[in-house]
Formats: structure tokens, sequence, C-alpha cells
């Protein structure tokens, strides 16, 4: 049995060890490369699953990290709260020792194209003839299946390939990709989202589940509303920039010093609108009497805010609107998020140690679960840190190990 990253569950001073957090039952190997695996696995591992990261011995040519050095902040961000080992799984005894690994797990995850983990000797169908009960979780660019499956993909491919570019930017602009890999994130929240339904459905059936996402699914998923128009209206969403697509007024204006995002989604909330810019004509204008006439004569309408809102500043006129329930909110930059006081109230960044960065925060999962701290247990391990003592607990003596070592296995 494999010793948890955390063997206590006294948790009356300080925060939740993994052994009291909703997750701690479960055992899950890590084989994930570059985001949208690592993210997934992250919300596994925030929430209390003994996470084995499984990487390259240092001597492997491929052992180079993706995402720059282990220390910088992206890396430290993808993953915290893991155990790590080395295995060399392209040798017989790497992958009998996954093998031996993955009979105690439930849960695998790997995003690696597809057909590696096949030629591996690691992949769903090998896994399953060993442990039945396995849930295996894959991220690919495109899908297991299909022309383009074992085509490389990264982020800014599948948001062109799903569209997303085309809706991002400015009417006229070009293709414009979103500023964060939506694709890659969302792709690693599908899949946990999948893992977690498939043990749940483990609990009742007994089986174990093969759960699949791509880059390009996720991305089709997040248009949402966009691909609607399209499947269902026959219409091809363009670009609208800061403007929402369908309601007027919604979007990015500009005040005397910068600028403000207003949404005025309803009749009620338009007139108290007009009311505070000082333009109560417009609340009674034939062109902007309804919702669709807003939409149809958006650009006259947006025409006139805009000339309304340049008479104050961005703070002047949120302090007004906010306090009539209008909703608005400025543009910040990233220091300017962390430094509001509604983010500091949501506690969503959380600060750990790490033997050579010290103190550093982190951004943590996104919802909290009453009864549940969402701290960051441990810092992320260096490379292999407890290769040692996971291989002891499948029974592998000290010169083993060493043997193990000097062959490259590990």
């Amino acid at each position: 049995m494999l010793k948890p990253l955390d063997a206590t569950d006294n948790d009356t001073a300080g925060p939740r060890t993994a052994a009291a957090l909703p997750l701690a039952r479960f055992k899950v190997l890590d084989l994930t490369l570059a985001r949208a695996g690592p993210s997934c696995v992250r919300t596994l591992a925030d929430w209390g699953a003994d996470v084995i990261r499984i990487e390259p011995p240092p001597s492997d040519k491929e052992s180079g990290e993706l995402l720059g050095k282990r220390d910088g902040s992206d890396f430290q961000n993808l993953h915290r709260n893991k155990r790590a080992m080395t295995l060399n799984l392209k040798t017989e005894q790497g992958r009998e020792i996954f093998m031996r690994l993955a009979e105690a797990a439930d849960v695998i995850v790997e995003n690696m194209r597809p057909g590696v983990t096949k030629r591996l000797g690691v992949d769903y169908e090998a896994v399953k003839a060993r442990n039945p009960k396995i849930v295996y979780g894959s991220i690919s660019g495109f899908g297991q299946i299909g022309p383009y499956a074992e085509r490389p993909s990264l982020d800014q491919i599948a948001q062109g390939m799903a569209g997303i570019m085309s809706v991002t930017g400015l009417p006229g602009q070009g293709p414009v990709r979103a500023g964060v890999a939506v694709t890659d994130l969302m792709a690693g929240a599908f899949l946990a989202q999948g893992l977690l339904i498939a043990l749940l459905d483990r609990e009742v059936s007994g089986e174990g589940r093969w759960v699949q996402t791509s880059l390009i699914e996720a991305g089709i998923n997040l248009l949402d509303f966009q691909a609607a128009r399209w499947l269902m209206d026959g219409k091809v969403p363009p670009q609208e920039g800061n403007f929402h697509p369908t309601i007027t007024p919604m979007g990015l204006y500009p005040t005397a010093d910068s600028f403000l995002n207003i949404a005025t989604t309803s009749n009620k909330n338009f007139s108290t609108f007009c009311r505070l810019i000082g333009r109560d004509r417009m609340a009674t204008d034939p062109r902007f009497a309804s919702s669709g006439l807003r939409g149809r004569n958006k650009d006259a309408l947006n025409a006139l805010i805009a000339e309304a809102l340049r008479q104050k500043n961005t703070l002047e006129w949120f302090e007004i609107l906010v306090a009539e329930g209008i909703p608005c909110g400025p543009v910040y930059t990233i220091d300017e998020v962390f430094a509001d006081p509604q983010v500091q109230s949501l506690g969503i960044t959380r600060s750990v140690t790490h033997p050579r960065l010290g103190d550093i925060d982190l951004v943590a999962q996104p919802c909290t679960i009453t009864g549940f701290d969402r701290e960051i247990r441990h810092a992320t391990p260096d490379l292999g840190e407890q290769t040692e003592t996971v291989l002891a607990s499948l029974g592998y003596n000290a010169n083993q190990v060493a043997d193990l070592k000097i062959a490259g296995i590990v």
C-alpha cells in the first residue's frame, strides 16, 4: 500500500492535511506534460488525492521541462501538493514498476499524443489488464480518434481551430488569441470533472473507465452561445471587440481617464443608466425602446454612451453607477487584481514554503467547500524527490534502488 503524502489527520491547529480532504482516499499517477494535464491533476492534488508525478530520469534526453526552470512560477503553480519520482518507461523494468504502482492506483492521467502510451505499454487497455477498476484520463490535441488524432497541438492551435480566435478581437482586426491558455485550462478542468464522475460511477458499477477530452473539444465547448448561434440560427458570429455579441449596452466604454465595463441588460436598468449619465432622452428614444432595438442600433447607442461617459473619470462613474445597482467595473492590470480588497477577502491566493524559494504565493482552487480548506499544503517537489520512498513502498531495498539508478531506470 502506498503511503500517502500526509499520514496525519490532525487538523485542529493550522491548515487541513491531505488525509482530511475529500479526495484523500484516491491515489493518482501523473504522467502529464505541459499545462492541460498538469492543471487537471492539480485539482485532484489540491483536494487531497495522493498524487505521484512520474517524470523521466535526469539522464533521459526528454527530461527537459517544457515550462522552463523547475523553480519558475509557472511550474511551481502547476505541480504543488504532489510527490515526484523518476521512472524510465522506455525500459521493461520501468514499465513493470509503473504497473505495480498502477495496481494500487485509482486514477492515471496522461496528455501524450495518441499512440504514445500504447507504444510505451502503459495505455488504458494495458493498465486495465492489471487493474480493471482503474479510471484512466487522457487529454490530446484533437481526440483519440479521427483523421487528426495523432497530430501535435498546442493551445493556440486549438484556439484557432475551435473558432475562438475568430470571435476574439476588434471588428476587422483579424484573428486574436485569448490572453490565457483557455483550451489547455478548460481541457484540464473538463477532464478533472470527468474523472470524478467516473469515480462516482465506479462506486456503483465497480468498473473502471477511460475518460477522454481534447483541446479542440474544450475550445468548442467554450464557444457556448456562439456555437449555438451557428448550430441553431445559422449565423457565423463575427468579431465584436469589447462589446457583447448579442446584448446592448454591454461592453467597455471610454471615460475621461480610462475605461469602464458596463452592462445594462434590462429596460429598467437601461432607464436608470440613462438618468445617471445625464441622457434621460435615450431611454425614450424609439431606436432604443427595447433590447432588440438597442441591439439593432448598437453603433449609434454606444457612440452616445461614450460621449456621455467622457465627462467624468472611471472612478467617478463607477461610484455613481454601482451605488444604483448598475453592473460595472474597471479594467485591472494583474497587479491591480491582487490588490483589490474583494479579491483579497476571497482568499484565492495562498502561501506555501519552498525549501529554496522561501514563502511563495500561488493561485488556489477557484471554489470553496464548506468544512474543507483550500490551503496549499506542499510546494512542488524536486525532480524524483520521493523516488526512493515510493520504491520502498513497493518493497525495493536500498541496494535495489541503487541498481535501478545505475541502470537509468529511475
